[in-house]
């Protein structure tokens, strides 16, 4: 029996989804060998090249099957994402765009949003997020978004609100790290403390929060503490001496060390 196109479909995406990744891209190449022009093998093709990062020849097939069928809103969205991840916006927001115009679902909106952040759009992006936030009051990327443009802006007390909000379920370290930065410059020492810890227990290897738990303690005069904070940061990453030496000197309840020597011997016993 001569097998089709959907044959190959399902035998490709078995293959990949076991983890033969090579056999179901082989799969793909054939069945496209005997029907180049068929769009949902192309797709296919496409999302695995993506997940293995190989933006470009993604490209390539996601355009080919958008060329046989360009009204295929997931194949825009894919399309989109590849775009962005090569870092060619124009063409992501067209994607987004037309897969908004062909079936207006929350992951498209979502994605644009993405996109004009990472191009540096900072007012459409707000923007975006702000909409997606209010359709959606417990979309945690859109709350930890506007905190983080809010905290570039200097606006503390609003990036304070997002960033609690974005909190207030499961979070990533990243997100309670900036809500530690940001109740720090609101000098609520003992609130950035819990925010870094947090972060700290999300991700033991994030040398920043370490750095910033330590400034925080320091400043709250807990300078025992501190230095063990400093000493997990420097343990981490080592380059940091420099920012902990500056640190430990510059606070009101700092001291002075003479001899750096001996400051490492201190971080690192």
């Amino acid at each position: 029996m001569k097998e089709t196109s959907e044959d190959t479909l399902r035998l490709a995406a078995a293959a990949f989804n076991a983890g033969r990744a090579d056999e179901a891209r082989r799969l793909c190449e054939q069945g496209l060998a005997r029907a180049p022009r068929e769009p949902t093998l192309s797709h296919l093709l496409a999302a695995m090249l993506f997940a293995q990062r190989d933006t470009a020849t993604a490209r390539f097939h996601i355009e080919n099957s958008l060329n046989a069928h360009p009204d295929n809103a997931a194949a825009r969205l894919l399309a989109g994402r590849i775009a962005r991840a090569a870092g060619d916006f124009p063409a992501a927001f067209t994607h987004f765009n037309q897969a908004i115009a062909l079936h207006p679902q929350r992951e498209a909106f979502v994605e644009l949003a993405r996109t004009l952040d990472q191009a540096g759009y900072r007012a459409p992006a707000r923007e975006a997020w702000s909409a997606i936030l209010q359709v959606i009051p417990q979309h945690q990327e859109a709350a930890s978004r506007l905190g983080r443009l809010a905290l570039e802006d200097g606006d503390l007390t609003a990036a304070a609100a997002y960033l609690e909000r974005a909190t207030a379920g499961e979070a990533p370290a990243s997100v309670w790290f900036d809500l530690g930065v940001v109740r720090q410059d609101l000098r609520d020492y003992a609130a950035a403390e819990a925010a870094y810890r947090k972060a700290l227990d999300i991700k033991p290897d994030h040398a920043e929060a370490a750095l910033n738990l330590g400034i925080v303690l320091q400043e709250a005069g807990d300078f025992d503490r501190a230095m063990s904070a400093y000493a997990t940061a420097y343990r981490l990453r080592p380059d940091m001496f420099g920012a902990i030496a500056m640190a430990l000197t510059s606070a009101p309840h700092g001291r002075l060390w003479l001899d750096t020597e001996e400051l490492r011997r201190a971080l690192s016993g």
